[in-house]
């Protein structure tokens, strides 16, 4: 093969511009936000972060670690502070989309009558990049074993296609649904929670699988 030819090879591998074009052809798909999020990346691009691409949406990241990211929604998009726990916040804008299980991760939601404040939104950037720089990181927790309670487990016993059906979920989506049973003081409202949790499970979704786009 001749040098030109391996040369355009690594052109296509590595060619930073196709970052750039997934996250042209990602804004021009959330039509509804379109405008917004073109001025929220224009104020990304302003700074020292590196834009790429994560799990298909834009993200900037600092010397390899995730910053922050953008979003788009039904009804909201969002700015993504990674490790976001460690920003002061005194403007109130982050919120914890999952609280008690998010640790680090915090959501600046804009809906559509919201006003983008440049300004503070930079403030934000520069205080999470300095946060990056300093390595504040939340140290992910070692997970305990599975624990199903026991009216599950007898449901799966009882039921080979919901123990395949459970089997084939990520560990995840598996601990949301003993945690979610198994939290239960009384027995009725673990057997209550547990019927409505079984059709889910035999639809192969997680517990919260519909608040994904919401």
């Amino acid at each position: 093969m001749s040098l030109k030819c391996k040369n355009s090879i690594l052109l296509l591998i590595f060619n930073p511009m196709d970052d750039s074009k997934t996250i042209d052809s990602y804004i021009e798909k959330h039509s509804k936000w379109t405008k917004e999020l073109t001025v929220l990346r224009k104020l990304f691009n302003k700074t020292e972060l590196k834009e790429e691409v994560k799990w298909g949406a834009p993200a900037y990241t600092l010397n390899g670690s995730l910053v922050a990211g953008l979003g788009a929604f039904k009804n909201h998009y969002a700015i993504w502070f990674h490790q976001g726990v460690f920003l002061k916040d005194k403007n109130k804008r982050l919120v914890n989309v999952q609280e008690g299980k998010t640790k680090a991760l915090r959501q600046w939601r804009f809906e559509s009558n919201d006003k983008i404040e440049s300004a503070l939104i930079l403030t934000y950037i520069s205080e999470a990049s300095e946060n990056a720089k300093a390595g504040k990181k939340v140290k992910p927790q070692q997970k305990k074993a599975l624990m199903i309670p026991p009216l599950l487990q007898d449901a799966l016993d009882l039921n080979k296609e919901l123990l395949q059906k459970f089997n084939q979920l990520s560990p995840g989506k598996q601990r949301d649904y003993a945690d979610h049973i198994g939290s239960a003081k009384r027995e009725a409202t673990q057997s209550s929670r547990l019927n409505k949790c079984i059709p889910l499970i035999l639809e192969g979704k997680g517990l919260y699988d519909k608040y994904k786009n919401c």
